[in-house]
């Protein structure tokens, strides 16, 4: 399976700070948004990675990540001249992808939560069709919300409703099977000229292979994209690490568990970000205890 990670967009609702700059290299506690959806995808096992951005910072994100090789990593980059709706990912990645199956992870979304690499990992068990996260929120009515039958089954996806069917949101992680090339081909733009993921994902509700996993009680799904919940992530993130002791969406410590790079690669980091750095400190520890 490959990975896609969607970080185009203009940043408008965070306007001024992304006038010269793109959201997900905007800092998230003490590392770059863009860490935290790359370690969902590390975390599913994912190795194989294209980041998707526009013209003006495709290239900071190539001087921020590489090839990924010092993360065990192969990333490539695709550019998208302009926001063109969710879908439009996968027209500009197209060569990457190669009808292979594929997750698509939105740039500024962040999860955390207990057990999630073996959600991940299972969601792409036997994928066959598509597979979507929800999660309840307070607000549906601001999301892409879910609606179950009485057998709790996924019947539909309403965009931004004014009645919700319920409380769920549709997050933004997608895992989607060898077809989903050829289905994006067949969208049309919506009323506001994009390509609308909502639509992707019923052409898969039709063909009755669209599932839902819901993140319930005891995990956290942040949405970055406004000043408030920018700083809401900071703070989450912050009051973790700093209770718990261990780092949330560190790509290193992710690499180095899962044998990925070993303890000259992670020396090497922690030479490149200074030794005297918090973070480098913290990569100190896990090659000490070897964990």
């Amino acid at each position: 399976m490959k990975g896609i990670i969607l970080a185009g967009g203009e940043g408008s609702r965070l306007k001024p700070l992304t006038s010269h700059i793109s959201k997900q290299l905007l800092p998230v506690y003490d590392k770059p948004m863009i860490y935290y959806p790359l370690s969902v995808l590390m975390l599913a096992g994912i190795t194989e990675i294209v980041v998707v951005s526009d013209p003006n910072n495709i290239g900071l994100y190539k001087t921020l990540l590489g090839n990924g090789s010092n993360l065990g990593l192969s990333i490539d980059y695709a550019v998208q001249d302009s926001p063109k709706g969710i879908p439009d990912a996968f027209n500009v990645s197209k060569d990457f992808i190669s009808n292979e199956k594929v997750c698509l992870i939105l740039g500024d979304n962040i999860f955390y939560g207990p057990n999630f690499s073996q959600s991940l990992l299972e969601a792409q068990k036997n994928l066959e069709g598509a597979i979507v996260f929800g999660y309840p929120v307070k607000d549906p009515s601001r999301f892409g919300v879910a609606e179950f039958n009485e057998n709790e089954e996924l019947i539909n996806i309403e965009e931004k409703p004014e009645i919700p069917k319920s409380n769920t949101a549709i997050t933004g992680l997608y895992f989607y099977d060898e077809s989903v090339l050829k289905k994006v081909k067949t969208l049309k733009p919506s009323k506001r000229g994009e390509l609308e993921i909502s639509d992707l994902n019923q052409l898969y509700l039709k063909e009755n292979k669209l599932q839902c996993i819901n993140l319930g009680r005891g995990f956290a799904w942040l949405d970055s994209g406004t000043p408030d919940s920018l700083l809401d992530a900071g703070h989450f993130i912050q009051t973790i690490e700093k209770r718990q002791g261990f780092k949330i969406a560190c790509l290193e410590e992710i690499a180095f568990n899962s044998g990925l790079i070993g303890t000259h690669e992670l020396n090497n980091k922690i030479k490149s970000y200074g030794e005297s750095s918090d973070y480098s400190i913290y990569l100190k520890g896990l090659m000490k205890n070897g964990k």
